[in-house]
């Protein structure tokens, strides 16, 4: 396996340490807990994490803007409910916790435990899911992929605002009714703590709807160019998606090329344009990754002037790029 790793029993630990020598704005805490090293006075606090793999989330959007903690599990699995309820406990500041939980079974099952043990500290915790990824038909099943950057930016600004904890989570579950995302795939992620891939796949193929943490998608299919891909996705999307104005975020998985993803930008505007919709915003590079996985994935946000704002408002994350 070639990766550049020292040992695949501490990847995480690893990881999280070189972070920190790069970034003096973040603390360790509980090992895998990243959170503010200057804690947030005041303001609801915001709690994210799940399976590390998915760099810069979610440990890089710690910071002034965006999350007051990440609680990183192994390599595409969730962190375990002490984990989560050290992170509260930690950014907790009196006006409330909300945690931001994409929409997997580990992760929802132990950020509940985690928010249910806080409130019988008399912690106030609120809980938000993300469930954007429109290749799963089934909407209670759909994964939560890279709308939930966008969450933790909106969220973040709320924050700031001193939006209560209550209209906060509102406000934001208002935001992810519109929110809609799907991927795809040229090859899957070789996953460190395992040595195998995702899946197996011929060089003349794709997946069409995969997921962040190494899942094949609904449709495999040969390779096509640049723009059938954009065709296939944006016509997935403007049909669940009626605003006329959206914010795009065209996401790499961790292994395309800031080039190709540019490339992509072209054709999906084009596509967008021809089904009359208009882009407000656009967001490009390495939001949510899965490892190596070459890929990409497509967010439309439909959004008011606050969503807006929000995204553009100066953040102090290196690794969102507004």
């Amino acid at each position: 396996m070639k990766k550049l790793i020292q040992d695949k029993t501490y990847f995480l630990k690893d990881m999280l340490e070189g972070m920190k020598l790069t970034n003096p704005d973040v603390d360790i805490i509980e090992d895998t807990v990243v959170v503010r090293s200057e804690k947030k006075k005041q303001g609801v606090a915001l709690v994210s994490g799940g399976g590390s793999g998915h760099e810069p989330a979610h440990a890089g959007y710690v910071a002034q803007g965006m999350l007051d903690a990440a609680v990183c599990g192994e390599v595409f699995t969730s962190p375990t409910p002490d984990k989560v309820l050290a992170a509260i406990k930690a950014v907790d500041n009196g006006d409330g916790v909300l945690l931001i939980v994409k929409n997997y079974a580990g992760d929802v099952m132990n950020f509940e435990m985690a928010q249910e043990m806080a409130q019988m500290e008399d912690i106030a915790v609120e809980m938000v899911v993300v469930a954007d990824d429109i290749a799963i038909e089934d909407v209670e099943k759909r994964r939560g992929v890279a709308g939930t950057v966008l969450v933790h930016k909106y969220a973040g600004y709320l924050s700031e605002q001193g939006v209560a904890l209550i209209d906060l989570k509102e406000k934001v579950e208002t935001l992810l009714t519109g929110v809609r995302s799907i991927g795809m795939a040229l090859t899957p992620p070789l996953v460190p703590t395992t040595g195998k891939y995702g899946f197996d796949i011929e060089e003349d193929e794709m997946e069409i709807g995969i997921g962040i943490h190494g899942e094949r998608g609904i449709t495999r299919t040969a390779v096509e160019n640049a723009e059938n891909i954009a065709q296939r996705l944006v016509k997935r999307l403007v049909a669940e998606v009626d605003a006329s104005e959206v914010i795009v975020m065209v996401n790499g998985m961790g292994g395309t090329p800031l080039s190709e993803l540019h490339i992509m930008t072209k054709y999906v505007s084009e596509q967008l344009v021809s089904h009359g919709k208009k882009v407000t915003h656009w967001l490009v590079g390495d939001y949510m990754t899965a490892l190596d996985m070459q890929g990409f994935s497509i967010t439309l946000a439909p959004h008011d002037d606050s969503v807006l704002m929000a995204l553009k408002a100066q953040t102090e994350s290196r690794y969102f790029n507004s």
